[in-house]
């Protein structure tokens, strides 16, 4: 009799240790998509991306310009008009560098906006509150932003609260 209160003792105990374990759960959020989502319609948006495409044409029109600067020179090459050559082969690398250093302030200059979007407080505030009450109300002890790749290598589509935060973040209809 001593044996099995003893064994329904440390039973007991058992149980009770492996109930006490909290089993962690995690979820992802794909914060460019709920970015997409609220920022697409929205003026600063818009005028990222004209801003985006416009240097983007630029850029395309000044490799046009190269390329056929590039195929001027081959073709005076062939002619045997050498001082032509040199002098095309020149301008293209004066072109070559002004496209170069254009790229990188454009580049630069789109980066610094994009981050101004993305440290919009406003939205921030409510986003990050709207994933803590997911959070809490699903039990998640982890939420992992898709966005950091070298964090996720994999996840379970059933994991991703993506779109329960969208529906969060939008106003009450």
């Amino acid at each position: 009799m001593k044996k099995s209160l003893g064994f329904i003792v440390l039973l007991f105990l058992s149980v009770s240790v492996l109930a006490a374990q909290q089993i962690t759960r995690f979820a992802v959020v794909d914060t460019a998509q709920v970015y997409n989502t609220f920022f697409r319609d929205s003026t600063a948006v818009r005028n990222y991306e004209a801003k985006k495409l416009e240097y983007q044409n630029e850029i395309n029109r000044l490799t046009e310009e190269l390329r056929t600067l590039h195929l001027n020179k081959v073709e005076f090459e062939k002619d045997g008009d050498m001082t032509a050559a040199v002098r095309l082969e020149a301008e293209i690398a004066r072109k070559a560098g002004f496209l170069t250093e254009y790229t990188k302030a454009k580049n630069f200059e789109l980066d610094t906006l994009k981050k101004r979007l993305n440290s919009d407080d406003e939205f921030y505030i409510a986003f990050y509150d709207a994933i803590g009450r997911i959070a809490e109300s699903d039990g998640y002890s982890l939420v992992l932003s898709l966005q950091d790749a070298n964090a996720v290598l994999w996840y379970s589509p059933t994991v991703n609260i993506t779109e329960k935060v969208i529906t969060r973040l939008r106003p009450s209809q």
